[in-house]
């Protein structure tokens, strides 16, 4: 009923303040953008039928865009909030402006910047241009005279800027080096005819604007801005329209969203030295924020990070110099590439440093955890298993729900490994590593059949990593098969945790007598005390079809506690599934 409301509201008000808008075009909710003109009156279609104002325009780069307005600014950005919270646009649509709006399309007729309207396409899409008509010229606010005594204000990045504006647009492909020689008036005076003003070559000082308001309208969008930061000694543009200072915790200081595009930056501030560098790139790649597909790079003084997934895209560089560590992460959602790459390169081309850097002491009394790092949350696998090495070359088995539908399966957190076999009605899996291992200890497997009530351990991480080393549990051999009398299982007297799934069963002669299973989830409780290990014979059979041939031991002399905890400790791993 809200949303219902709010839609039906923002429907009167905006129509209003459009009509008003009618008559001194302002700005616009840009909502999409089609490579074609067809392809583009389709679309427009289909927002008119649902929303208010919708116009569409070709733009400079040849594409064509479908708007909503126009709109005074504050009202764009009304407009903007509601529509994407309401899920009636996109969530990368963003405030444009009229400069950046060539030939209008849509609605049909309509010339709601007093030009001429683009005919209906009687071509294929591919040769859109064709069908453009060509508008009157525009009186220009300056003589030509006026307009290069204006031009020889400009610095040498002013002019370099307008090239760049230029070639951004598709009118400009030479050299960006300031210099106005014939190719820079020849673009420009494309640029003029294009948006309807008399072709000179040279702009005036209203045309600069709009040209230059058009290439930094994803910038303007953003609400980049100047940011400096005095206890951190790090100053640089920021998109201050979308995220806003939240708090220090040492080494970052941390920056919330402050719109509906949910984006979050830091900037990064520490005194060290190249290990202290190495530290915080490793840190870095453990985080939630930094997703684990993407490129990276990691040099003598500096690194860079990328990440892609989750809906994020997440970008990290940090520089050592002098003894500190300066830096920033930026992480923008997914889907609004080209304003995110436009934002990303001016707050790095605009970075600067001081002698200040970050106490290391600023946040010491934010809330502590251990899924925490300077408040940010560490990366977690979706889900975490016990397993044990099988193989010299570092062969692992361990329990199928913690191999299966995972996009990444890694041991200990980092050495990635690739399912080699499952089998299905035991539940067991065999991991192979990308690269050989070298395992502290390798399962050592029984060949006799263990005796009912006999003494057994169980090695695993019971609580999933949380203590950094797997624990022994003890218990007996209650049966030597399974709860409906079936073979290659055995029933265990035995009080484990889910994250024990996959570790060894040892005797008290420490050979490995069976892996712990996983409770069974056919809607049935077991006691805390029962649970179901698979035996000798089978996972030698699993491990034969995956290649592998398992050592066998006939050891039957008793081993001490302190022994048994050795062998278990370099024989089983933690096993994380990550998606």
């Amino acid at each position: 009923m809200t949303r219902v409301f709010s839609a039906v509201l923002l429907f009167l008000l905006v129509g209003l303040r459009a009509a008003t808008a009618q008559q001194d075009p302002g700005v616009w909710v840009q909502v999409e953008a089609q490579p074609s003109l067809r392809e583009a009156q389709d679309r427009a279609q289909a927002y008119a039928s649902t929303l208010p104002d919708v116009n569409g325009f070709r733009l400079n780069s040849g594409w064509y865009a479908i708007v909503i307005g126009p709109y005074a600014r504050g009202d764009a950005e009304q407009v903007l909030r509601v529509y994407r919270a309401e899920g009636q646009i996109p969530r990368d649509s963003f405030v444009a402006f009229s400069s950046s709006l060539g030939q209008q399309f849509w609605p049909v007729g309509e010339n709601a910047l007093n030009r001429d309207a683009v005919s209906a396409p009687t071509e294929p899409a591919a040769q859109p241009q064709e069908t453009l008509t060509i508008a009157t010229p525009q009186v220009s606010d300056e003589t030509r005279a006026q307009a290069l005594q204006s031009e020889r204000l400009l610095t040498a990045q002013e002019r370099k800027d307008l090239q760049t504006a230029l070639q951004a647009a598709g009118f400009y492909n030479s050299t960006i080096d300031g210099a106005f020689g014939q190719g820079t008036r020849r673009s420009m005076g494309d640029w003029q005819r294009f948006n309807g003003y008399e072709a000179t070559g040279v702009l005036t000082t209203a045309q600069r604007k709009a040209l230059m308001d058009e290439y930094n309208a994803p910038l303007i969008s953003a609400g980049m801005d100047r940011y400096s930061d005095d206890a951190a000694g790090i100053a640089l543009d920021m998109p201050l329209g979308t995220v806003s200072f939240d708090r220090y915790e040492a080494p970052f200081v941390h920056f919330k969203s402050a719109s509906d595009l949910n984006t979050q930056a830091l900037l990064i501030s520490q005194e060290g030295d190249k290990n202290t560098l190495r530290a915080l790139y490793q840190v870095m790649q453990s985080l939630e924020i930094v997703p684990l597909n993407g490129p990276r790079e990691l040099g003598r003084d500096q690194f860079t990070l990328e990440g892609r997934g989750n809906g994020i895209v997440s970008f990290t560089q940090a520089r050592l110099a002098d003894g500190m560590i300066k830096g920033f992460t930026l992480v923008w959602p997914e889907g609004d590439e080209a304003r995110r790459l436009r934002v990303l390169a001016a707050m790095a081309t605009s970075l600067s440093t001081t002698d200040a850097v970050l106490d290391a002491a600023a946040g010491a009394d934010a809330e502590q955890r251990i899924d925490l790092v300077s408040g940010l949350q560490i990366r977690k696998p979706r889900l975490s298993r016990s397993g044990f090495f099988a193989g010299a070359d570092g062969t692992v088995l361990t329990v199928s729900e913690a191999a299966e539908s995972c996009t990444r399966i890694t041991l200990e957190g980092d050495q990635e490994v690739q399912l080699a076999l499952t089998d299905q009605e035991l539940g067991v899996s065999v991991l192979r590593p990308a690269k050989a291992l070298a395992p502290m200890s390798v399962a050592a497997f029984s060949t006799t059949q263990p005796r009912i009530q006999s003494e057994v351990a169980v090695s695993g991480f019971s609580y999933q990593g949380a203590l950094g080393a797997p624990t022994l549990t003890y218990g007996q051999i209650a049966d030597i098969r399974g709860l409906n009398g079936e073979t290659g299982i055995k029933r265990l007297a035995l009080n484990a945790q889910p994250g024990d799934a996959g570790g060894p069963v040892f005797n008290d002669s420490g050979n490995v007598v069976g892996m712990l299973l996983p409770t069974p989830s056919e809607g049935r409780t077991l006691p805390a005390s029962v649970s179901l290990a698979a035996t000798v014979e089978r996972l030698t059979e699993i491990l034969t079809k995956a290649g592998v041939s398992g050592l066998s031991s006939e050891e039957t002399t008793r081993i001490s506690p302190n022994e048994l905890n050795r062998r278990a400790t370099g024989m089983t791993v933690l096993v994380h599934c990550w998606d």
